[in-house]
């Protein structure tokens, strides 16, 4: 993966918990970055880890790790797809 350096303008005392030394902190710090953009469906997980260099799944690990969700639906959505998979399971059976 190729890597770029960049500048950005930071408070100073954010700087502390964006200077990351160990890769696997790296990837954590990046992986933060690049989540808005999933959320707002910019990109998909599968985008995100392939900008990061890691496996989707481990992705999706990391940031369940972190208390982010893999799939935001509400409750109400949710309840939609069970309906229509018990209209689908009785159409078949």
């Amino acid at each position: 993966m190729t890597m770029k350096r960049i500048e950005i303008d930071i408070p100073e005392e954010i700087v502390q918990f964006t200077v990351c030394l160990d890769p696997d902190s790296q990837i954590k710090r990046n992986a933060m970055l690049v989540y808005p953009y999933i959320q707002d469906g910019t990109i998909s997980h599968g985008k995100a880890a392939e900008m990061l260099g890691i496996r989707k799944l481990d992705l999706i690990t990391l940031y369940g790790q972190m208390g982010l969700p893999y799939l935001d639906a509400s409750k109400e959505e949710l309840d939609e797809d069970l309906s229509t998979l018990h209209k689908i399971r009785k159409a078949v059976l």
